[in-house]
């Protein structure tokens, strides 16, 4: 096989069969963080922009972990769990990519790991 598995303990272990990312040819297929603080791996306090944010500081250790940054990144996919938070994980999101943005898609969905607000994966080249 030509890939490696991505583990740091800096984000939060899997909750299930998957990896925290693959690394397969240079791409690194970050699987979706949601707001789990990695050392209790309990959900954090907070609404809709701490939890993003806690998201986005998982991805990120997930990237650091395999070798990349969001710098990076080709493209995001965001799930949240009311669109009406569309906005605020916008801003949040934005602070991170603040030049030529990955491709994105943003979708509503009726419920999400653990109930939580938001949770994004990606796909990054190292």
């Amino acid at each position: 096989m030509n890939h490696s598995i991505v583990q740091t303990n800096k984000a939060p272990a899997a909750i299930g069969p998957y990896s925290q990312a693959v690394i397969h040819n240079n791409i690194v297929y970050c699987s979706g963080q949601i707001a789990l603080d990695a050392e209790t791996m309990e959900i954090i306090d907070g609404g809709i922009e701490e939890q993003a944010r806690r998201v986005m500081k998982n991805l990120n250790e997930v990237l650091l972990a395999a070798g990349t940054n969001f710098g990076k990144v080709l493209k995001c996919s965001i799930f949240l769990d009311d669109m009406d938070d569309f906005a605020t994980v916008n801003t949040v999101y934005g602070e991170y990519f603040k030049e030529n943005p990955p491709a994105r898609e943003t979708v509503a969905v009726q419920t999400l790991p653990k109930n939580v607000l938001v949770e994004i994966s990606c796909v990054a080249y190292i």
